[in-house]
């Protein structure tokens, strides 16, 4: 998702399938290894934030392109303005507080917040949504997938008051809430879904 001929391709193909695009969400992410800013090198820095900060960037940019193009939809909610379109970027509860170890991780979450948050501003007159969605630690392949990092991610589950992993399932519904009418006027916001690590 950081190669920008890329997402230009993987845009136009969607279009080309489907005549525009009403909702995009943005969700890509690596952890890295644990280590300060010290022990962090460029490479590994830069590979975190090519993926989970300028992947979304690319995906964002690319979306609200192809949005500008298309004509707002009526909503239809009677009394609700017409859209012409929804963006909900993945960022984490890491970009609202932050751990030990992850400095290229958090740096990069906190940066899809704030892109988030300039991007809402920039295109509410053209009628586009831009949200985001700052999950906890969720069940995935890549938080479960080995012992180690299960092990490293056990102090953020212990710290949430649900002392549990949240489901995959949990983080798509405060997506829909954010791409449907319901939300027609939630802009820049970014919503927790964390069982609440960043209240404890």
């Amino acid at each position: 998702m950081a190669d920008e001929q890329f997402v230009e391709a993987f845009m136009n193909e969607v279009v080309s399938t489907f005549g525009r695009l009403d909702y995009a969400v943005n969700c890509v992410g690596i952890l890295g290894d644990s280590g300060r800013s010290t022990e962090t090198s460029t490479e590994v820095f830069d590979r975190i934030t090519n993926i989970n900060y300028r992947g979304c960037w690319l995906s964002s940019r690319a979306q609200l392109k192809q949005m500008l193009k298309q004509d707002p939809l009526p909503s239809h909610d009677p009394g609700r303005e017409p859209q012409r379109g929804s963006i909900v970027n993945i960022a984490s509860q890491l970009g609202i507080v932050s751990r030990p170890g992850a400095p290229a991780y958090c740096a990069s979450k906190a940066a899809i917040i704030g892109m988030t948050r300039a991007d809402a501003i920039d295109y509410s007159a053209d009628g586009i949504r831009v949200n985001c969605v700052c999950p906890g630690v969720i069940e995935t392949p890549m938080t479960t997938g080995n012992e180690e990092v299960r092990a490293r991610l056990q102090p953020a589950v212990d710290i949430a008051p649900m002392k549990r992993m949240g489901k995959p399932e949990e983080v798509a519904d405060a997506v829909l809430f954010l791409c449907s009418t319901f939300a027609s006027f939630v802009q820049g916001h970014a919503m927790v879904v964390d069982g609440g690590y960043v209240i404890n």
